[in-house]
């Protein structure tokens, strides 16, 4: 039997999922070809695993059962199998029932599901998953509800269901236990599959971060060479587990490779104990064979430093997609290609599997970059900056990032005990909606310092594939800070950052103290606060004269002040004649001894000029010091050589600071009584069925779009045609004078310079007199498309604008009108839906935001007016996903009230939210 062509295999379906165990399946819909796959799968099967699925003994599937089990139209009957290795692991079916529970001739919204579970691969997950992609399958063929018969005694697969988190109901009849399952989803179903998805991805990150055993593949015989140097680095880090040395040119005869005394083998086929991890160094021509010797003796992960992927080109993209297919299929995970390793700096792993010459001192900060040498040289910065002091956690340098990604670390050091604060070096975001959910639960619990290469896109990543984003930069910076992650510019900004949020406390707030012994350098301090929003107090002069006790006593005086939130320390070198004999351990002790003493937590950070030693000094293990001396407190400080990199730091710490109160105060999405999100539904149904839109946008007639926009409770002020005088006439008498006229043909909006907005025309005659001099100024009605108006309140122009971006999802987008938003670009951003907090925080981003709060006198608007509006257009985007946008401008804020002058709607067929659907690791 074949598949009817119009019932073709659906590849879409096929995806990539990551386990409870952090091991790899592969979810795809059973084909004819499947059969012996299908039997094979089924004799492995316990008896008890078939008793519970068949609710009778069946030892085995007949010809018939083979047959209909492989055969289905993927529509009313469908098969998925979970796949390692190409073979079968465990199967879902479903099948369309009609209203009094038999088969469907016809389509019904009901299906009968039922699993079925090798045992050797049940507690890893594998049922879980394969419900929301059969859920997701059912719901894309018109299905809304499943049922399921299962036998009291199978606990498991009931769980499977109760747990899934969608609305359900439980029976029990005949001595089976009878479940439906509503198939919409949830906030509690995806709630659980996000859990879900975060235990196993973290899980499998951890997998490849501790090994009990490695083995390198292409380390040389001599010295040199990637392979030899990661062996050599592996085994100078310390490391806890077995290493294995792997080259296919080995000599037969060759055991142990000198002079590291570690096991020779020449595949990895030949070591004869588990290898954990695998990072190969081989030419791209040869890594297919080594994935497939890894895959074959159950390797769970691999580094492939090897280059030649997409970085060279579209041969280099086709070898770099199927070493993701290969790898994947046997349940492997990938760190690269083209990667320079990971590290992972534990006392009980000490791996160093990277091409960085030595093992950072341990620490609580976790690090990613795309770029190794980066990554590495960031590495260096911290330890030569401050050993101890920010020590590393875990490093991963991703290459090409063709399969593990930041996205993976992020959920990885979501739980990490061992990591406090978190860096990455980006140069491309493959998945901005997911990153930034992930982004923001994350900074919750500790800061995310991102720097971001390639911002303005003028050249690409090589090796990234990822999706196109229209949006700009300076959007993605708006995105990114509404998720709670510190973005800086600049690698130095990063490290400087990190520095200082993994040694000290959050501030409480913006309010600085500055001491030093230099009036100079204290009022550059000074002033670099101020530019960089802070609020410092006046200095404190200590002059050159002042002791390592002067400092210490300044110190602790600041920091019991409760009229400041933070502390910068200035210091310059001794000099002339009586200059105090001290030196930078004095110094640095002094400072420790002070914040130690502290009453309250407060960030402390030194800028120092020329005083060698003293970042070494200050961020000191505790205990170290000279024989006699006071031991060194367990505090340590940063310190920067110049006051803006370390103003700039703890600038970023208060803003984070700020963002996390924030989140723990809450925001909420506020329910509007009346809105009617029903009849919105169904005026976007006709209206798409109407233009035929499909996947092309359509923009709505002005009458359309004040009819949606009402169903939000969005007002438009009327505006009527006036094709000649005496229609803008009879319009204004319908609205009533005074009036406004104006045109909307598109090639004049955004033209106040040409003066073609005529306002307060309060009678016939001085109506008629603008219409007759913009039609001699701008051109023939028709071409002006000129409307009358009724006038608005003197206010603020500003204008509000929604779009969706098929990688970011919807953006909600505020400015004042005019000059501010279109010459300056000063525009501030928030993905949707928008809460409270972030509206409220929206209109207040913007540089132009003093104008509507009572600048130099004027009187302040109506904000909370402002703050609805923008909450109402954030939840008709976010109910509505066929508006892929809305531009409402100008929006006149009065002192009471919003006023929108004109608005456009543009629809479409909603695009695919990739963060609703089942888990699944993308595809390069």
């Amino acid at each position: 039997m074949q598949t009817p062509p119009e019932h073709a295999y659906p590849a879409h379906w096929e995806a990539d999922v990551v386990l409870r165990d952090g091991g790899i399946a592969q979810i795809r819909p059973i084909a004819p070809d499947d059969a012996q796959r299908l039997v094979s799968f089924y004799e492995q099967v316990s008896d008890e695993s078939k008793y519970y699925r068949f609710f009778a003994p069946y030892p085995r599937l007949s010809d018939r059962d083979v047959h209909r089990f492989t055969h289905h139209d993927y529509v009313d009957r469908v098969g998925l199998a979970a796949t390692v290795a190409g073979e079968f692991i465990a199967t879902v079916r479903y099948d369309r029932v009609d209203a009094r529970g038999l088969r469907a001739a016809a389509p019904a919204d009901e299906a009968e599901v039922a699993f079925l579970v090798q045992d050797a691969h049940q507690g890893r997950g594998v049922a879980s998953a394969l419900l929301e992609h059969i859920a997701a399958v059912a719901r894309e063929r018109a299905i809304r509800r499943f049922t399921a018969e299962v036998l009291p005694a199978n606990t498991k697969m009931i769980k499977v269901f109760t747990d899934a988190g969608y609305t359900q109901k439980r029976s029990f009849e005949d001595g089976v236990v009878r479940l439906e399952l509503d198939l919409e989803p949830t906030d509690a179903s995806l709630a659980v599959q996000r859990a879900r998805e975060q235990r196993a991805e973290a899980r499998s990150v951890q997998r490849l971060l501790a090994p009990r055993s490695i083995a390198v593949v292409g380390a040389g015989r001599e010295a040199g060479g990637m392979g030899r140097t990661v062996l050599r680095n592996v085994l100078a880090g310390g490391f806890a587990g077995r290493v294995h040395a792997v080259n296919r040119a080995f000599p037969q005869e060759l055991t142990r490779l000198e002079p590291e005394g570690v096991p020779a083998h020449r595949s990895v086929a030949g070591i004869t104990e588990p290898v954990d991890l695998a990072v190969v160094a081989v030419p791209a021509a040869h890594v297919p064979d080594v994935v497939a010797d890894c895959g074959r003796h159950g390797v769970q992960g691999l580094v492939v430093l090897s280059a030649g992927y997409a970085e060279s080109g579209a041969d280099g993209r086709r070898r770099q997609r199927e070493l993701v297919r290969q790898a994947r299929s046997y349940g492997m995970r990938v760190i690269g290609p083209n990667a320079l390793g990971l590290i992972n700096t534990a006392p009980g792993v000490r791996l160093n599997a990277s091409l960085a010459p030595e093992l950072p001192p341990p620490g609580r900060v976790g690090l990613f970059s795309q770029s190794g040498a980066i990554g590495i040289a960031l590495l260096s910065e911290l330890h030569r900056r401050a050993a101890g002091l920010a020590g590393t956690s875990t490093f991963v340098s991703a290459g090409n990032r063709a399969d593990l990604s930041g996205n993976d670390l992020l959920q990885y050091w979501h739980d990490d005990p061992d990591t406090d604060v978190a860096l990455m070096y980006l140069e491309s975001i493959g998945n901005p909606r997911k990153f930034t959910r992930l982004a923001k639960r994350t900074a919750a619990r500790k800061p995310l310092v991102v720097v971001k290469g390639a911002r303005h896109g003028a050249a690409a990543p090589a090796g990234h594939a990822v999706p196109t984003t229209r949006i700009p930069d300076a959007t993605v910076s708006d995105l990114l800070r509404q998720a709670g992650v510190i973005r800086v510019d600049t690698v130095t900004e990063l490290a400087d950052t990190g520095l200082l949020l993994a040694a000290q406390p959050l501030p409480a707030g913006p309010r600085v103290a500055i001491l030093g012994n230099s009036d100079s350098l204290t009022l550059l301090t000074y002033d670099a606060c101020l530019t960089a929003g802070l609020r410092p107090l006046l200095p404190r002069d200590l002059t050159t004269a002042a002791t390592p006790s002067d400092f210490r006593t300044a110190l602790a005086q600041a920091l019991a002040d409760r009229a400041c939130d933070a502390v910068l320390v200035t210091a310059i070198p001794w000099v002339g004649d009586t200059a105090p004999a001290a030196s930078a351990p004095d110094l640095a002790a002094a400072l420790r001894e002070a914040v130690a003493g502290a009453p309250t937590p407060k960030p402390v950070a030194v800028v120092h000029l020329e005083i060698p030693g003293l970042p070494e000094a200050l961020a000191a293990p505790a205990g170290d010091a000279p024989p006699g001396d006071a031991p060194v407190p367990a505090v340590r400080i940063p310190a920067y050589p110049a006051a803006e990199r370390a103003v700039g730091a703890l600038a970023e710490a208060v803003r984070y600071a700020r963002w996390r109160r924030e989140v723990a105060a809450g925001g909420r999405v506020p329910e509007f009584e009346d809105i009617d999100e029903e009849g919105a539904a169904a005026d976007i149904a006709v209206l798409l069925a109407a233009h035929g839109a499909g996947d092309r946008a359509v923009t709505l007639s002005a009458a359309d779009t004040q009819r949606l926009l009402a169903r939000y409770g969005i007002a438009v002020l009327p505006a009527l045609p006036a094709p000649d005088a005496d229609s803008a006439v009879q319009a204004a008498r319908r609205l009533g004078f005074p009036v406004a006229l104006k045109p909307t043909a598109p090639h004049l909006r955004h033209r106040a310079d040409l003066g073609g907005v005529r306002l307060d025309l309060g009678g016939e005659s001085e109506l008629r007199r603008a219409y007759a001099e913009l039609t001699e100024l701008l051109g023939r009605p028709a071409e002006l498309r000129l409307v009358v108006q009724s006038m608005a309140p003197r206010g603020v122009d500003t204008v509000v604008r929604a779009v969706i971006d098929p990688a970011a999802g919807a953006v909600l987008s505020f400015g004042l009108a005019g000059a501010p938003s279109l010459l300056l670009g000063d525009t501030a951003h928030r993905l949707v839906p928008v809460t409270d907090r972030d509206a409220a925080d929206l209109i207040r981003s913007v540089r132009t935001a003093p104008l509507l709060f009572g600048w130099r006198g004027s009187a302040p608007v109506d904000t909370p007016a402002l703050e609805e509006l923008l909450l109402r257009l954030s939840r008709l985007v976010d109910d509505h996903p066929e508006v892929v946008g809305a531009d409402l401008e100008p929006v006149i804020v009065a002192q009471q009230g919003v006023h929108v002058l004109g608005a456009a709607i543009r629809l479409a067929a909603p695009p695919a939210r990739g963060d609703l659907g089942p888990r699944s690791l993308p595809r390069s």
